[in-house]
């Protein structure tokens, strides 16, 4: 059942990093963009840092521009031109497995970011208190348009301390941000390869893991960086029947995750991920078995039932 396919977190021991950051870009089809990231690595003023790239499989002239930038990185970097296209979620874990910087960053391939991005990040950082940090997976701050122009509202508190559900069911803070996570929390998450390829798992995916286990983002409003809004190359520009299968994963995490402590608090945020795994399985080969053994709530499950029959008008 679906239920099979969530990933499995098992806290793996600590080990010592080579480098404070690593800085992940995943690229497809970024000819027009990639040289702007590269350029804004370069200026840095922390530079303590490694960044992994790998091209998923473009179908433009990605390759021979990256190849033509490695000459003039100032960074020590790392490569990797796959043939064939798995979408992000495949080739971030790809990136976290070779990853040798103690937080790991995802930098996209359309985007900017500030000179002082990396530093500000890890000023955060450091500024948690002591007791406080284990329970920590990582630090989130806020972007700009590319016209200057900041995205999002303003922080209820700066810093806010929240898990992923709270800050965006509780907060409302569901908008573009970015943000650095322990690379030891990541190495420590298993997933299943059969998802790999299997069209867009969101990012969220893996907040959602590290709330379910007791771990908090220190939410600031630090501005570093510059989210280019419309962009057609975004690796988050799918159709719906490209990302169904993810879309159903992460219903399920939310549903079964949170629904013990918010179910009666926000009971309307998990009618709608009822609805959108409804949605997805118009476009999956799913059974209605597959989806209610997946579902633990048995009132959601009673929900799910009654909403089944009339998917198709959705």
């Amino acid at each position: 059942m679906l239920k099979s396919l969530l990933p499995i977190f098992d806290l793996i021991e600590d080990v010592v990093y080579d480098y404070k950051f690593t800085v992940f870009v995943p690229v497809y089809n970024a000819s027009e963009t990639i040289s702007a990231v590269f350029d804004s690595l370069n200026h840095q003023t922390f530079k303590d840092f490694e960044v992994i790239i790998i091209n998923d499989g473009s179908t433009d002239n990605s390759d021979e521009i990256i190849n033509g930038k490695l000459v003039d990185l100032k960074f020590k970097h790392t490569y990797i031109n796959n043939e064939h296209n798995v979408n992000k979620f495949g080739i971030l874990f790809e990136a976290v497995e070779k990853a040798k910087g103690e937080f790991f960053i995802i930098h996209d391939s359309d985007d900017q970011c500030t000179p002082n991005a990396l530093e500000t990040f890890l000023q955060q950082y450091n500024s948690i208190p002591n007791e406080l940090k284990d329970k920590i997976s990582g630090v989130t701050c806020k972007c700009k348009n590319q016209f200057g122009e900041e995205i999002g509202k303003k922080l209820p508190k700066d810093p806010l301390y929240s898990n992923t559900f709270e800050s965006s069911i509780k907060y409302g803070l569901s908008f573009e941000k970015w943000g650095l996570v322990k690379t030891r929390l990541l190495k420590s998450i298993k997933i299943d390869k059969f998802i790999v390829g299997k069209g867009m798992i969101p990012e969220s995916f893996i907040w959602m893991i590290f709330a379910k286990n007791g771990y908090l983002t220190k939410y600031c409003s630090d501005v570093i960086r510059i989210y280019f809004v419309d962009n057609q190359n975004s690796l988050s520009t799918l159709k719906y029947d490209k990302k169904a299968l993810g879309m159903s994963l992460y219903a399920i995490m939310f549903i079964n995750y949170f629904y013990e402590d918010y179910l009666l608090v926000y009971p309307k945020h998990f009618i709608k991920r009822l609805v959108s795994l409804l949605m997805a399985s118009k476009y999956l080969e799913y059974t209605f078995k597959d989806y209610f053994q997946s579902i633990d709530s048995v009132l959601l499950k009673m929900i799910f039932t009654v909403l089944w029959p009339f998917k198709s008008l959705l």
